[in-house]
């Protein structure tokens, strides 16, 4: 059965401890020019700034296409939009409806105005930030933790706890197929192409399914452990995944053989996401920090001190931003921190 990346803990993904490097990872050496001037424009301007949300765990944080809005997802079952001035979030609305935890949110590839959730009550809900409505709501046999929009705007795929992704039409709003998988389903996502489909899975391998004939292509044996995340770079060259052995490998998207390894983080990899011009790669997992690396030669460009697990990470499209949110309440933290907000760092 397929678990949220936000629920997972080290013993839930089958680690007690730091991750080693895999022996058929390596990373490359020696800073670059961009690497310094990076590593310098960090030094200069790097502070985090973090704004009331929910009043529960943040499971999820996404940027609108055009950059103007944050929107997040949470365990306390709404919504929240955000509107960016300069380098504050303004709340801008709330979205009820949901009955059950917000588990992932992603806005439509090409109109900022529509956002979609996917939720534990077995419903994905689309919504516009127009009329502050929600102009669809779309049953599903389970309980959803993982969504996304296809590059072209057409469909939506919905995956749930039993493993079954779901397409549905996202102009009729009815599902156009369904696939039961045999293994433990975690991260989805087509290609940029829109011709394939992606998932990651809980032997550590990335399942490659044609589009729209979802016919199997390729099972590549990725990570040793459960392979819990997947993110394209803008730029269509590389994808990259997370997982529970601490690593995070870089794909090439024509080719399917990794690349690259970044190795700096001790816990299984939660969430990505890479830079606007595809050059930065921001990882997190149990660690208290998010890794910044160059993606061409893995080089660490900086890192964003968190005082908890970080559940999710979203650069803005147009600007080095990042969004995420960290486990605030939680037991073995400061109890007295406000719980969901969402945090901005650069």
């Amino acid at each position: 059965m397929a678990i949220p990346a936000a629920a997972m803990g080290p013993s839930a993904l089958g680690q007690s401890g730091p991750g080693s490097m895999a022996p058929w990872c390596s990373v490359t050496s020696g800073p670059t020019r961009y690497v310094l001037g990076m590593q310098e424009l960090f030094r200069g301007h790097s502070k985090t700034r973090e704004f009331p949300a929910h009043s529960a765990k943040v499971h999820s944080v996404a940027w609108s296409c055009d950059g103007r809005r944050l929107a997040s997802g949470s365990f306390d079952k709404t919504a929240s939009v955000f509107l960016l001035e300069k380098d504050r979030l303004v709340k801008e609305n709330n979205y009820r409806g949901h009955g059950d935890s917000v588990d992932q949110l992603c806005w439509h590839p090409s109109n900022p105005d529509l956002f979609v959730t996917a939720s534990g009550d077995k419903t994905i809900r689309i919504w516009d930030v127009r009329t502050t409505k929600c102009i669809a709501t779309v049953n599903t046999k389970g309980e959803n933790i993982n969504i996304c929009w296809s590059p072209d705007g057409q469909t939506i795929a919905v995956g749930n706890k039993d493993d079954v992704v779901t397409f549905i039409d996202a102009k009729t709003h009815r599902s156009k197929a369904e696939e039961q998988f045999k293994f433990e389903v975690n991260e989805i996502s087509w290609n940029n192409d829109n011709n394939m489909f992606f998932l990651t899975n809980g032997n550590g391998c990335i399942n490659i399914l044609s589009y729209p004939e979802l016919k199997p292509v390729q099972s590549i044996n990725a990570h040793p452990s459960n392979c819990i995340c997947i993110k394209f770079d803008p730029t269509g060259k590389y994808f990259a995944t997370g997982s529970a052995d601490a690593l995070v490998s870089l794909w090439d998207v024509d080719e399917l053989v990794c690349v690259r390894c970044f190795s700096r983080l001790d816990w299984p990899v939660r969430t990505l996401s890479f830079s606007h011009d595809g050059k930065m790669l921001a990882s997190a997992s149990e660690d208290h920090f998010i890794d910044i690396a160059e993606v061409e030669t893995g080089d660490k460009l900086w890192e964003v001190q968190c005082e908890s697990p970080t559940f999710t990470v979203a650069w803005h499209p147009k600007r080095p931003l990042l969004a995420f949110a960290c486990d605030d309440k939680d037991g073995k933290y400061d109890s007295s921190r406000e719980a969901g907000t969402v945090k901005l760092a650069m």
